[in-house]
């Protein structure tokens, strides 16, 4: 994040437009000129002073997220560092209010000790990332810079405010004697990898593919990575409609109007829900939202395949809830392994059932001097498909065709097919994470 200036005694948003409300919000033409504002919010005034010197002094403070609420205009974004004292249940049921009403703030809690329960309340509130007070000043800095970034893209305009209904999480699969999902319910299937440019949308597109080769009911994929979604491009799609079509007709939608939105990958006959058009949109959609489209396409499809981004949000952890089995997706290198490996770590203190998770080990035959055998001892955790490097995956992006209909014989497209077959053949019962 780069401020724009130091000493400032209210949040700016951009240049000199001041955080507080205004009658008349001036209009920003210029991209360019978007900053995202800092303000640190805690009612002991001591944890506020340690959080503002971390930051270099550049925040404003308010002692409490109404106050912060209160003078937020909704014109541009800003990044909000919640000190310990909001932790507790009252304060993280403001954050979630204000993420709601403002969906271009970004909250990160900073608390004195990470623990499981407040992990799950914090994510679960809106928060965008949890940092421990102790960690330092490069920790913190390296969050807000993150939640910046993201903050950065969201509309540059007051959003009114809006209530999403709480629709509730779809009936989980019912599995069969044999284990396998009860007919009329397909079988939700999430690829996930903490490190971009690490292939899940390759490898979830041609798995879609490979999958609707193999079904006589519709096989759907679901582009979740509402800000950068390649999902429409890889498979060469220009589609009318996106999911903020979907999410804008939350309370009226069911399978028909659902089914209208989609479209179809004409040579395999996936059909397909994009990802919004623009970054901006990404945060119209909601974690309900998601898992009352995901319960809608479970009833139309046998397998629903959904492409995530690489980071953990309410959002991706919504989707990892409803799913059946998540593949998790990895490279032959050092940050891949480190951060999947403090994937594993999360996701076992929000208590994901470990028999959902898969590990997906791409370019597995890269000659990097790191071997298959060391990352699974790293991870503790056996891959159980391998799939190696091949110039036919670039190849098949750039002319917007899966792999596994671009090179069917090349390595790649046969551990796809692998990897599908597993889904056909009888899979174990499904267990949800307790909340």
């Amino acid at each position: 994040m780069a401020p724009e200036e130091t000493g400032r005694s209210e949040p700016t948003v951009v240049e000199s437009t001041p955080l507080s409300v205004e009658p008349d919000p001036p209009v920003v033409p210029v991209r360019q000129t978007i900053a995202s504002s800092l303000a640190v919010v805690d009612p002991v005034p001591s944890f506020r002073a340690e959080l503002t010197a971390q930051l270099g002094g550049d925040a404003s403070p308010f002692e409490s997220v109404e106050e912060l609420t209160s003078r937020l205009t909704g014109a541009a974004p800003v990044v909000a560092v919640l000190g310990p004292s909001c932790a507790e249940a009252s304060a993280l049921a403001g954050v979630a209010g204000l993420v709601a009403r403002f969906p271009m703030v970004g909250c990160i809690l900073v608390t004195e000790q990470v623990t499981t329960a407040l992990l799950q309340q914090a994510l679960r509130a809106g928060v965008r990332d949890v940092v421990g007070l102790h960690g330092g000043a490069d920790v913190l800095a390296e969050a807000v810079q993150r939640v910046s970034a993201t903050v950065e893209h969201a509309v540059v305009a007051a959003p009114a405010p809006q209530t999403t209904p709480d629709v509730g999480a779809p009936a989980p699969s019912v599995p069969g004697p044999d284990g396998t999902v009860e007919p009329g319910r397909g079988s939700v299937i999430t690829l996930f990898s903490p490190k971009g440019g690490s292939g899940t949308t390759v490898l979830a597109t041609s798995l879609a593919v490979a999958l609707a080769e193999r079904s006589t009911r519709p096989v759907c994929i679901v582009d979740a990575d509402l800000q950068f979604g390649d999902v429409a491009v890889s498979l060469k799609l220009a589609p009318h409609h996106t999911i903020v079509d979907a999410v804008t007709a939350i309370d009226r939608l069911d399978a028909a109007m659902l089914e209208s939105m989609l479209v179809t990958h004409e040579p395999s006959g996936v059909r397909v829900l994009p990802a919004p058009l623009e970054p901006a949109y990404a945060d119209q959609v909601g974690a309900h939202d998601l898992v009352r489209i995901i319960g809608l396409l479970r009833e139309m499809c046998e397998y629903v395949v959904v492409d995530t981004p690489s980071h953990l949000n309410d959002v991706v952890l919504s989707i990892f809830d409803e799913s059946d089995s998540i593949e998790l997706v990895a490279g032959l290198d050092i940050p891949s392994v480190k951060n999947l490996k403090v994937t594993l770590q999360t996701l076992r203190l929000l208590d994901i059932p470990e028999e959902r998770l898969h590990l997906v080990l791409n370019r597995a035959d890269s000659k990097v001097k790191l071997e298959v055998g060391e990352v699974e001892r790293a991870l503790q955790f056996e891959a159980h498909v391998q799939v190696p490097s091949d110039v036919v995956v670039p190849q098949s992006v750039n002319r917007g065709e899966p792999v596994v209909t671009h090179a069917p014989r090349s390595g790649v497209a046969k551990a796809v097919a692998t990897l599908a077959d597993q889904y056909v053949a009888p899979r174990p019962a499904r267990s949800r994470r307790r909340r």
